[in-house]
């Protein structure tokens, strides 16, 4: 497919870079059957963006309902004639998106409440992050749990651009600031296209990189009974990830690594 900067949106290439709904609410299915022998019914999505993960959610089984949540009005609403808009009559009515703080909106408590791409390292203190985890918990039925992703090794605290060539489109990773001592981090999305224009800094982060230890005291504290890592398993003939995720309390000290944190209420 043909791109340019000036006939792309960046939701949708942020969207085909980046996300893969599927994977995520399949990933949800199989650690909560896991741990109750049943499956979920209801998500929570926190820092929701354009809900696609709420809406795949929602496709996947007749019952399942979501909930999307996001302080960004203008994602909303592109998610809703991206996504929602494309479901039927009866599984709109099982989705609901509130423009609103994750740390003050309430909803009701749910099966599986997801914090994706990194979204909550907009915490930067450990004060506001316990915050966050132990309002989470609240929105959280018994027996219900958290899923998180992170990511970390040793090139993740290095000033690095990372390449990956898309359809019609170039993804630029660039890790642009690095603050070794408050564990700060910003990072932009930029787009390059074949006819050499581009779409600089489309998204920008201003991060905590948080470790697993970190992550994992702070969901002790903010009250959850237990923590699970789940560490990606890799090719061996490209040394690359193959996108199983597996429990592992060892990981191997790579230079980017991205696992799943999940945490049982």
């Amino acid at each position: 497919m043909w791109r340019t900067a000036a006939t792309s949106d960046p939701f949708e290439l942020y969207e085909l870079a980046v996300q893969e709904p599927t994977s995520e609410v399949k990933f949800f299915d199989r650690v909560y059957r896991e741990r109750r022998g049943r499956l979920p019914a209801t998500l929570r999505e926190d820092f929701c963006g354009s809900a696609a993960v709420s809406a795949a959610w929602i496709r996947r089984r007749t019952g399942n309902r979501a909930v999307g949540v996001d302080l960004d009005p203008r994602i909303l609403d592109w998610g809703t004639t991206r996504h929602l808009d494309s479901l039927t009559k009866r599984q709109r009515a099982r989705v609901r998106l509130v423009r609103g703080n994750v740390l003050s909106a309430s909803t009701p408590r749910v099966d599986v409440l997801a914090a994706l791409n990194f979204s909550y390292a907009v915490f930067q203190s450990r004060a506001e992050l316990v915050r966050y985890f132990r309002t989470a918990r609240t929105r959280i039925a018994k027996g219900g749990i958290m899923v998180l992703d992170c990511y970390g090794g040793s090139e993740a605290h290095a000033e690095v651009e990372e390449e990956r060539q898309l359809d019609g489109f170039t993804y630029v990773w660039d890790q642009s600031h690095c603050n070794p001592i408050t564990g700060r981090v910003i990072n932009h999305i930029h787009f390059r296209f074949p006819d050499g224009s581009q779409l600089r800094k489309a998204f920008t982060y201003d991060w905590r990189l948080w470790s697993i230890p970190e992550l994992r005291d702070a969901l002790s504290d903010a009250g959850f009974s237990e923590t699970t890592v789940y560490w990606e398993g890799t090719e061996r003939a490209t040394g690359t990830g193959n996108g199983k995720f597996v429990p592992s309390e060892r990981g191997e000290a790579c230079e980017g690594w991205i696992a799943y944190l999940v945490a049982d209420r």
